[in-house]
């Protein structure tokens, strides 16, 4: 795909996003709108804890990254539904999301991409942290997550957790 293309294409999908609201990418072709249903709806049942729904997006061989501070228990790659169920609960000891709000999405063919903001509550140091960035790139293959690779800013969050 040329430049000028994907710059036209990424720019007609973007659009921001809540978790209380559907979104959906703007004058795109159906792969695209696919791939972005997908990721959003991945993202909506994990917020609502719905792990059925969860589990009927992920494909069997899905990779969960997650990039930061490797003294953190979530930090690193995760491979396979049931290896990322079993990382999904340990996060969820350790981790309460106080705040998320998405602000812009983009989608092209198989890959979505979500820029947002947050917080988190520590549950083991009863920290929280300021509000921060993350970002998400996401794939899709035949209409379920394949790659889920996750950035934050672990240097807060990693303060948070160790904080005494």
């Amino acid at each position: 795909m040329h430049r000028r293309q994907l710059l036209a294409a990424s720019a007609a999908a973007a659009t921001g996003i809540t978790l209380a609201a559907r979104a959906t990418a703007q004058t795109t072709d159906d792969g695209t709108q696919a791939s972005f249903d997908t990721v959003m709806a991945f993202m909506e049942a994990m917020g609502g804890g719905d792990m059925d729904s969860m589990g009927a997006l992920m494909a069997d061989d899905m990779v969960w990254q997650n990039e930061g501070d490797p003294a953190l228990p979530w930090i690193g790659t995760w491979e396979g539904k049931e290896t990322i169920f079993g990382f999904l609960g340990s996060f969820s000891q350790n981790v309460q999301v106080t705040h998320w709000e998405n602000q812009d999405a983009f989608a092209s063919g198989d890959t979505v991409a979500v820029f947002g903001r947050m917080k988190l509550l520590l549950t083991g140091s009863g920290a929280e942290t300021d509000e921060f960035t993350f970002a998400l790139r996401a794939k899709v293959r035949d209409g379920q997550v394949v790659l889920w690779n996750w950035f934050e800013d672990s240097y807060a969050v990693s303060q948070a957790f160790h904080a005494t």
